[in-house]
């Protein structure tokens, strides 16, 4: 009768799995030790200078202004509103900035594949130009160009009516009335229907193989959607528009010579990085995905819209998530051409309140908060658009 063989761990320096649980213990206790030292180190500091901790700060009242906020605040408003507001200008410019350097880095990296000379030339001087200088000098580069070369308020450049451009900012007409709301309701309505569409159509593509025009249901619903709402809400709808009185001008939206130049800088920047992304996604398609669309009588363009891209996308996207990240952590250079982001506004509390390490740690947890997000959001679109073998 064979004997059963029993597996058993020994305690003993030779076994590499022994060897790698005491490894893995006094890792642990040392990371455990220095946190310790460091927490109650800086603790004692505090203490020894009188140094409150905690984060009550949060309810005082702030006593500053902030130059430009997309939500109400005033000096006596508390801390918490003001750190609000600068969260919400960081996340304005970080999703401006993706949408706006996709688009373009796209535009680019398709340019370098050109078979035009001097237009793959171009795109090819743009990106190695471009990512070769830092980007805080290309921020201080847009800033003094918006603030010094511009004229002033009563000498503004009106490109188009009701449009002016000084070294005060953009400034052009904006929508007012009791319909406004309305049709922003009716048009995030619309989108929300086309998305819909889209996810409804592509199933219905897979079980019978029938298309259904979803960019023609997409673009009607976004006509037909805002202006239902106009009308529910009782047709009250006008433009206003900036009007020159003193030294600046009132009335109309405005964008600020600060929120501009960074802007330009980090889209500019990091376009350049999508660019080689785009270029490096395509070239990974093999040429006869080219000549097999080819042949069937595609276009060049519908080639690269139907075949190439959804393909290179899956290349793409990894990298793009990195840049993407990066991004939003280089936006916290707005600091440098006085931008007030969750960076600026935490830096001004810190110096009233003293609260040094909690500053810290909201700017950490805010860029780590959105970091996070942004790397999941695009972790399930890399699964959801990755081959699925069967």
């Amino acid at each position: 009768m064979a004997s059963k063989k029993t597996n058993k761990t020994h305690l003993s320096w030779n076994d590499p799995a022994f060897r790698s649980i005491i490894y893995q213990i006094a890792v642990l206790g040392i990371v455990a030790y220095v946190a310790w030292y460091l927490v109650s180190n800086t603790m004692h500091n505090l203490s020894i200078r009188n140094i409150t901790t905690g984060f009550d700060f949060l309810d005082g009242e702030a006593g500053f202004a902030i130059g430009e906020s997309s939500i109400a605040y005033s000096p006596a408003d508390t801390y918490k509103r003001a750190i609000l507001v600068g969260i919400v200008n960081t996340l304005q410019v970080s999703a401006m900035g993706i949408i706006l350097s996709t688009l373009l880095g796209t535009i680019i990296g398709v340019a370098r594949l050109s078979t035009n000379w001097l237009v793959a030339r171009l795109a090819t001087v743009y990106i190695e130009a471009i990512r070769n200088v830092p980007l805080l000098i290309q921020l201080f580069f847009w800033y003094a160009l918006i603030t010094e070369s511009l004229p002033g308020p009563r000498q503004a450049l009106n490109p188009v009516d009701g449009v002016f451009l000084s070294n005060r900012g953009l400034k052009f007409p904006a929508l007012q009335g009791d319909s406004l709301s309305w049709i922003l309701y009716g048009l995030l309505l619309a989108v929300l229907g086309t998305f819909a569409f889209y996810y409804w159509s592509r199933k219905r593509q897979e079980k019978t193989g029938k298309t259904f025009p979803v960019f023609r249901s997409g673009l009607f619903m976004m006509l037909a959607f805002p202006l239902i709402a106009y009308f529910l809400g009782g047709a009250s709808l006008a433009l206003e528009y900036p009007v020159l009185r003193g030294f600046n001008f009132t009335g109309g939206l405005s964008i600020s010579p600060e929120l501009s130049a960074l802007l330009a800088g980090l889209v500019i920047y990091t376009s350049a990085f999508v660019a080689e992304i785009v270029r490096s996604g395509i070239q990974s398609i093999g040429s006869g995905q080219w000549e097999a669309a080819s042949s069937i009588g595609l276009g060049k363009g519908k080639v690269l819209r139907l075949v190439i891209l959804p393909q290179a996308l899956r290349v793409m996207i990894p990298p793009m998530t990195s840049t993407y990240l990066n991004l939003t952590k280089n936006s916290s250079l707005a600091v440098a051409i006085g931008y007030p982001d969750i960076v600026s506004v935490v830096n001004t509390t810190l110096n009233q309140t003293g609260q040094a390490i909690e500053g810290v740690i909201i700017i950490m947890a805010a860029y780590l908060t959105v970091s996070l997000s942004i790397s999941v959001f695009m972790n399930w679109y890399n699964r959801h658009i990755a081959l699925v073998e069967r």
